[in-house]
């Protein structure tokens, strides 16, 4: 039997979100993190099992072909790509021209711009700087920072290299790590930032800013709040910048 049908007519904003193969964790807090009348269409793209400058720069290869497999038929507001530590490596300037062969968008980001872009809305020039990677995947994340006017002065790091060990460091240790960093800092920061959207950090947030009275930024809540932003809506979840998000919406882009 043929049944008639009609379409909806309205279509809902749309954003894209473009995740490591490896990462067990940024869709599902991108899900709890993005307002619900924003729809998040996911592709993944491949990584490799352990974190280095090498496999690191291997996905710029293929992040084109990552940003085609969104459907042709979304309209995609902005997509995110879903690494700090490759951001770094690669560049956000690359990463975003990459990403916009494969699909039409008017707005690609990823967790260092908004970072940077969200630190800028806070007011924030000096962070202390918490992430699970060896240091030489770290330190370029921090010269990538210093080029854009935020100083990391102390950091410090779980020096995992595995994306499996990565997802299961626990809450408690997240917790304990950034309160004893930022204790720990020979001077004084404005800020805490966990990087990495494989880390858990989420449920440590509000316990983060109430143990070290300063804003806690996360790569996860920092990228769904700008591609939020940039989609003209807010992001909602933990932590200063999310529950401030509706300040941050005077100059999006």
């Amino acid at each position: 039997m043929h049944f008639p049908h009609t379409s909806e007519a309205h279509r809902p904003a749309q954003v894209g979100l473009i995740v490591l193969q490896s990462d067990e964790t940024i869709e599902q807090d991108l899900r709890l993190l993005l307002p619900p009348d924003l729809e998040l269409l996911v592709s993944r793209i491949p990584s490799g099992d352990e974190v280095t400058p090498q496999t690191l720069a291997a996905m710029e290869l293929h992040m084109t072909a990552s940003a085609a497999l969104f459907p042709s038929s979304a309209r995609l507001s902005a997509v995110g790509y879903g690494c700090t530590s490759g951001t770094a490596q690669i560049g956000a300037a690359e990463v975003a021209a990459r990403i916009r062969k494969g699909v039409d968008t008017p707005q690609v980001t990823e967790p260092v711009s908004a970072l940077i872009a969200a630190c800028a809305d806070l007011g924030l020039r000096r962070l202390a700087l918490l992430s699970p990677y060896v240091a030489p995947v770290s330190e370029r994340l921090r010269t990538v920072l210093a080029d854009a006017g935020i100083d990391t002065p102390v950091f410090g790091s779980f020096l995992v290299e595995e994306e499996a060990r990565v997802a299961r460091i626990s809450a408690g240790s997240i917790l304990a790590a950034g309160r004893d960093l930022v204790a720990a800092s020979p001077e004084t920061v404005e800020g805490l930032f966990l990087s990495c959207t494989n880390l858990r950090s989420l449920p440590v947030l509000t316990a983060l800013e109430e143990a070290t009275g300063l804003p806690v930024l996360a790569s996860n809540t920092v990228l769904a709040w700008h591609m939020a932003r940039l989609a003209g809506t807010r992001a909602r979840g933990p932590g200063q910048l999310l529950r401030g998000s509706g300040d941050g919406m005077r100059a999006a882009g």
